[in-house]
């Protein structure tokens, strides 16, 4: 199987629901409770491309009643990032944009595993750090673009920063009394 793969370079977006932003790398939900291109079990940290993007993927389980959201940058340097929008690349992955829109949580619910989990596993196989896809949330298209990274850390070739200049993010939970 031939993978492409490219640098990805630039500011991303991540709405936290607003206890969780005093740590906003650790990927632990996703891990916890799995997502569309991870198992429970397996860390992911979840970005878009644009704040709008961000907040649509935030939203997905409120969309008659926006829920309060704390807005996140990002500044990203990361090396073996795969483009999932092409379709010949899907193709040559044995997927198609059609399972990575399938309905995971449902799969996932039945006890049977989703297209996306297998994906990112054959992915994880040849040392992918993060997938570039479309996001799923309702309301969204093509144009609104995630990257989802199963590998991340301080410094290159996986580099991911908390644009945070001014300190404004929580540094702990003890605001929330125990919520």
């Amino acid at each position: 199987m031939t993978i492409s793969i490219s640098r990805f370079t630039g500011l991303v977006y991540r709405a936290h629901h607003p206890m969780w932003s005093y740590d906003p790398l650790s990927g632990n939900g996703a891990q916890k409770h799995g997502g569309r291109f991870n198992p429970p079990g397996c860390a992911a940290l979840y970005l878009s491309l644009d704040p709008t993007t961000a907040w649509m993927e935030a939203q997905q389980g409120f969309p008659f009643k926006p829920q309060p959201m704390t807005l996140v940058a990002y500044e990203i340097d990361c090396a073996k990032i795969a483009d999932l929008n092409d379709e010949q690349q899907l193709a040559n992955m044995g997927s198609s944009s059609q399972e990575l829109g399938c309905s995971w949580e449902d799969l996932a619910t039945q006890q049977r595993e989703p297209p996306t989990w297998r994906l990112a596993e054959r992915l994880r196989t040849f040392e992918i750090a993060g997938i570039l896809v479309r996001s799923f949330a309702p309301g969204c298209t093509a144009k609104n673009q995630n990257l989802v990274l199963r590998q991340w850390s301080a410094s290159a070739p996986n580099a991911v920063r908390v644009v945070d200049d001014f300190g404004r993010l929580s540094k702990t939970t003890e605001s929330w009394d125990g919520q």
